[in-house]
């Protein structure tokens, strides 16, 4: 394992393994003992988490790749879990889920839902607001649930709740669909006078995976892919062969990057928008 210092007033540290890169920042004004003033965000996959540590909208603070046993036992971060924060978001990752409208939504009714998912026995299903319109219901692990009841589970949102409602803020045109990629995830978003209209996540490894989805969407929405303003967001680069194999089908890229907080000039604010984005989530009720 090798491991690297970028040294200057605010340092970025990544730790390289075979099989893994982490990163962790960490501002010399961050005070764990002042913690009461701080937002602590965490978005969890189910091998690893990222977190960030937020005042007046400045990051003071993050982790990517972090293991998950630190959830439960911290040992690094046993400074930045420990602290007694004003306000924890956690973000749950899930690729399996469903949406439900709001009128149509009833507490008595989530086992019945449920019943989509397929729900193993070592699973647990939440469901709780999208937006005005939605209530989401997705399934996690027992585990990671367990984990993440330290921090009170009236904290814990859906992973894509934060950037969907960036999206939402953005005010999106009848011709504008959202993409947005990380960790082999491709998430679409489309919006219809304002509202959801359609979300889904596939599992992606090539370009050609990509393009197909990026094709199906449209089919389904009824869309030319010539006419789409497709905004990408996440782990895609402009001349990479992802992004570059889906101009050759939507001529009208361009990147979604929405101002959410005040990183460091180190990180690329792609790379963390997500988790930044669950600032934007308020607490909502987990049933």
């Amino acid at each position: 394992m090798r491991i690297t210092t970028l040294t200057n007033s605010k340092n970025i540290t990544f730790v390289n393994s075979m099989s893994e890169q982490i990163y962790s920042f960490r501002d010399p004004s961050f005070n764990p003992h002042q913690a009461y003033y701080y937002t602590l965000l965490m978005q969890i996959d189910a091998k690893s988490f990222s977190y960030a540590i937020v005042y007046d909208n400045d990051v003071l603070a993050w982790g990517a790749n972090c293991d998950i046993a630190e959830l439960t036992n911290p040992q690094q971060l046993a400074e930045e879990l420990e602290a007694a924060y004003k306000k924890v978001v956690v973000g749950l990752s899930s690729s399996v889920f469903t949406l439900v409208p709001d009128v149509l939504f009833s507490k008595d009714q989530v086992a019945n839902y449920a019943r989509l998912l397929d729900v193993k026995a070592d699973e647990r299903v939440l469901a709780q607001s999208l937006d005005s319109q939605n209530y989401i219901i997705y399934k996690a692990d027992e585990k990671i649930i367990a984990a993440v009841q330290r921090f009170d589970l009236q904290n814990v949102v859906y992973q894509g709740k934060g950037w969907i409602t960036a999206a939402a803020q953005s005010k999106p045109g009848a011709e504008d669909l959202y993409l947005h990629t990380e960790n082999g995830k491709a998430e679409f978003l489309y919006f219809k006078n304002g509202n959801i209209r359609f979300y889904n996540k596939f599992d992606y490894e090539t370009e050609g995976d990509l393009g197909y989805y990026a094709a199906f969407v449209c089919e389904e929405l009824e869309l030319t892919p010539e006419s789409v303003q497709l905004k990408l967001s996440g782990a895609l680069k402009p001349d990479d062969k992802f992004t570059t194999s889906l101009r050759r089908f939507f001529p009208n890229i361009n990147y979604f990057n929405p101002h959410l907080l005040n990183v460091p000039a180190q990180i690329d604010p792609q790379q963390i928008l997500t988790l930044a984005a669950l600032s934007l989530c308020a607490s909502s009720e987990v049933v």
